[in-house]
């Protein structure tokens, strides 16, 4: 997969050339430091299937160009690399592809490219090249619906473009209930409430007009059935990263022991989880799934941990137990498993620090301190001779 890289940052150029040298399977074209340099590069090159773009840039900014791209109906992916979180909505609404902060980690990237190469086939319309405003769902075709960490609807023929939030809103609260007739009074309650009455049924009507506008340029306008005063959504092949993860995530549960041959399997599971549900969108009504998906990836991680340091693959397993206790500093399973890999790897100072923090993170925080369990299992580490299993 060709790419180019635009950011008035040179330093960037160097820094995101090394990165996505990792990547055998990506190739980069060109860098540029305005958008104007890159506008006249791809006027003529049609082989660009992915762009990483700062968005702060003299002259026509991300923004701008990403949107030109939008208007002449290029289906190259956009990935915006920026210092500045809060332009991340208005960077979606732009169909971007992903929005990396300043500064991307390795980790983060990889996710970016493993989503880019997942979604790079394109399907140019036949006759004069130009894109027709309807299309048909052909069988062979893959509906694939990003909800962890973004929210996005994917087939060979690109990405869905909302028209509107409540649209992208409406397809997010049908899609939890896939196949289910919902209400149309349950959608104006979860979706408009607060809300007069007539003004919710308007804008319901509005939304489900929106979002199958929305969905008609990749065949998709049918997917939204009108059944008995309420609507479902029909995408029964649909593949839904969620549900992906929860069903690999089962796979470890169900296994009575890890083997060392499986363990790569199981870390390409977690990385499916690239963040919590439906991103920073976090509509209200979605609140407790988001919950339990959370809850269901810290029992995952901590599951999978366990094993990899029972298989004495300690830098793997630390890695995610590192990354769990950053989302959640106060887990003390986490800071158990922690303390076991300090003592495997021999680090008794680096056991005391993890434990004598979390007695003093636990204090500040809650006014308690750890339970019993803790600190016995604190001092039996401690005094025991590393590699004494």
């Amino acid at each position: 997969m060709k790419t180019i890289l635009v950011d008035d940052d040179p330093v960037m150029h160097l820094i995101m050339r090394k990165m996505l040298a990792k990547f055998p399977a990506l190739q980069v074209a060109g860098t540029f430091s305005d958008a104007a340099s890159a506008d006249a590069f791809l006027s003529e090159r049609e082989d660009i299937e992915l762009a990483f773009v700062d968005i702060s840039m003299p002259g026509k900014d991300g923004m701008s160009f990403a949107s030109g791209l939008e208007r002449a109906g290029s289906k190259m992916q956009v990935v915006f690399v920026t210092s500045h979180k809060h332009f991340a909505l208005e960077a979606f609404e732009l169909s971007a592809l992903d929005y990396l902060v300043k500064p991307v980690t390795q980790e983060r990237l990889e996710r970016t490219v493993h989503r880019a190469l997942a979604g790079r086939s394109a399907v140019r319309s036949s006759g004069s090249g130009e894109a027709t405003d309807t299309a048909v769902l052909r069988p062979e075709d893959t509906v694939r619906i990003t909800t962890l960490g973004d929210f996005s609807i994917r087939t060979e023929a690109g990405r869905v473009k909302w028209i509107s939030g409540k649209s992208a809103e409406l397809f997010a609260y049908l899609l939890m209930h896939r196949g289910d007739r919902i209400s149309r009074a349950r959608l104006v309650a979860a979706i408009f409430g607060g809300m007069t009455q007539s003004n919710a049924e308007k804008y319901l009507n509005t939304a489900i007009y929106q979002l199958r506008k929305s969905l008609e340029p990749l065949g998709l306008r049918e997917a939204v059935r009108s059944e008995n005063d309420g609507y479902a959504l029909e995408l029964p092949h649909a593949v839904v990263d969620y549900q992906v993860f929860e069903e690999q995530a089962g796979e470890l549960d169900a296994a009575e022991r890890l083997q060392p041959s499986e363990a790569d399997k199981f870390l390409k599971t977690e990385r499916l989880y690239t963040g919590d549900l439906f991103g920073n969108k976090a509509y209200v009504w979605a609140i407790h799934e988001t919950e339990r998906l959370s809850k269901c990836y810290a029992e995952f991680v901590k599951s999978l941990a366990q094993s990899l340091l029972e298989l004495r693959m300690l830098d793997a397993g630390s890695k995610l137990l590192f990354k769990l206790h950053e989302r959640d500093p106060l887990d003390e399973s986490v800071v158990s498993l922690l303390m076991e890999y300090r003592w495997r790897m021999g680090d008794k100072k680096g056991l005391t620090a993890q434990y004598t923090d979390y007695v003093r993170l636990l204090n500040k925080e809650l006014g308690i301190r750890p339970s019993r369990e803790l600190l016995m299992q604190y001092d039996t580490l401690v005094s025991r001779p590393q590699g004494d299993e």
